[in-house]
This record gives C-alpha cells, structure tokens and sequence, in this order.
C-alpha cells in the first residue's frame, strides 16, 4: 500500500444533527461504538450547541459519557464558545472543534457574528483548551461557494484559515458546506491556502450534493491533503446550509482512496455494515 490517507468520521455529529426525528441516545453511542470497532481513530461525536437550535444534540454528555473508549481513538465534539467548551471539557472530549466561515453571509447565518466577531469569541476557547491539554480542530465553511454570498474569494478562506492556525488550532479544516465545489474550484483555493500553510495542517471536507465530492477529495490527494471527513451512509447536512445534502460516504471514500493506492487501515466490511445502521436511524 501506499501512503496513508487518515478518514475523520463526523457521522455522529454532522451526520445526525439536521435529523427532525430525535434519535435514542443508546443509538447514537451504539454508533459511536460500531464507528470504533471500524478502525477510525478519529471520530466527531456530538456538539454542544444550545438544544433550542439544535435539538439533535441536547444529549451530547450523555453521549460522549456513554460511549465505550478505545486506546489511541481521539472522541471529538463541537464546542461553538466557552460554554460549550466546559460542557465538553467535563464529558471528557479528546478534542474540540471550532467554525469559522469565509463569508459574511453564512458567518450571519451560521453563529450570527462577522467573522472578525467569530474569530474573537474563538479566542478564549482555544485558550482554555490548550490550558486543560486539549486540542483545538479548526474549520473554514464554505470555501467556494456560499448560499448568502455567492462565489466565495479564496483569499477570505487563506485569511481565516491562517488566523484560525495562529490562534492554535493543530488543524484547519477546509469545507465545501454546501456541495457546490467543483475539482477545479478547489484546486485554486487549495493553490491559495498551501502558500500559506502546510498541507499537513489541513483537512477537506465535502458534501455530496452534486456528485463531486469524490473528484475534490482526488484533487486534494494530488496537493498533499492526507485527512478527509466523512459521514457513515452518507448522513448529514447543515441546518443553515440551503440545499446541502449528505456528508460524502465514508465507505465511498474508503473505496475511492484505496483504489487509489492509499492505506485508510479501515475494516470495509465492517463499515458497510455500520452504515446500513447508520443509514436506519434517519427518520
């Protein structure tokens, strides 16, 4: 095999939080289970949001608490401020999350700040975890095209993603949030980033909504990238994403990438197994 390809599994999270029906939060840790007994050693478990705007999520300790911890497995949460932060710092989260956009529009949408507002409020939270030895994941939404703002300028997506890599963050995430990103399109604003910052610093993550998250995620392999997100079954959206579908397929990228010569050290037959279960919780 050639060179590894590391698979960040955000089903959990990203997958399940735009679900309407609420699911069992033994579902929801059966899954983070199941997730684990795959391979993955990174794995996106839940958020600590306000349950008012993401009912989904209102079990997030429960989960993370609950969940059957492997060695060398990082559990992951979103945590949008300090408050989120200590909720997650207390269940015991290996790492943390933070998004930022690379638009005005979504920022607005999203955690209704500018971005320069966003960036601040993310200080202290980088701060704390670094003081309770926890790392800090970042994320750039919409790095080409944004459902406020349109075409998205890949200089906004170089300026946040350095500002976030200078706060402290150990990795930048780069995210197509809608589906609309072509190879071509992320081949410039990949060009644009990597002058900046190394790609052993990024991620990619893509949505499915127009069939081309495969492609990205092949062009990305071409400039360096190593770490994509993914969703088992496909799951997932965005609540203030218009129009965005599913997360791409974890199993469709695991497939995608070997093919390509890439070791992922993911068990195949357990994960489409996981995603027939995964793909039974949506409502």
């Amino acid at each position: 095999m050639g060179d590894h390809v590391t698979i960040y599994e955000v089903g959990p999270r990203d997958g399940l939080q735009n679900e309407k029906t609420l699911i069992a939060t033994e579902d929801k840790i059966r899954l983070v289970n199941d997730l684990t007994a795959c391979g993955f050693q990174k794995i996106e478990v839940t958020s600590f949001v306000s349950p008012k705007w993401v009912p989904q999520m209102a079990d997030a300790t429960e989960v993370l608490e609950g969940i059957d911890r492997a060695a060398g497995v990082t559990y992951a949460a979103l945590t949008p401020n300090l408050k989120g932060f200590d909720r997650a710092r207390h269940a015991r989260a290996d790492e943390v999350a933070i998004f930022a956009a690379a638009t005005e529009g979504f920022s607005k949408a999203n955690i209704n700040c500018t971005i320069d507002e966003s960036l601040a409020r993310f200080e202290p939270v980088v701060k704390a975890a670094q003081d309770a030895g926890i790392s800090v994941r970042g994320c750039v939404s919409v790095i080409t095209d944004c459902p406020y703002d349109g075409p998205v300028d890949p200089a906004t997506v170089v300026r946040v993603a350095k500002a976030l890599a200078e706060m402290g963050c150990h990795e930048v995430g780069l995210a197509d949030t809608i589906g609309a990103a072509t190879p071509e399109k992320i081949a410039i604003v990949l060009d644009a980033v990597l002058q900046e910052l190394p790609a052993e610093l990024l991620s990619g993550h893509f949505h499915d909504t127009n069939g081309r998250a495969l492609d990205n995620i092949e062009v990305s392999l071409q400039k360096g990238i190593r770490l994509f997100d993914s969703a088992i079954g496909g799951l997932g959206g965005c609540p203030y994403a218009p129009g965005a579908t599913g997360n791409v397929a974890t199993e469709a990228v695991v497939e995608r990438v070997t093919e390509l010569g890439y070791d992922t050290g993911l068990d195949a037959h357990k994960l489409r197994d996981v995603a027939v279960f995964a793909r039974g919780l949506r409502g």
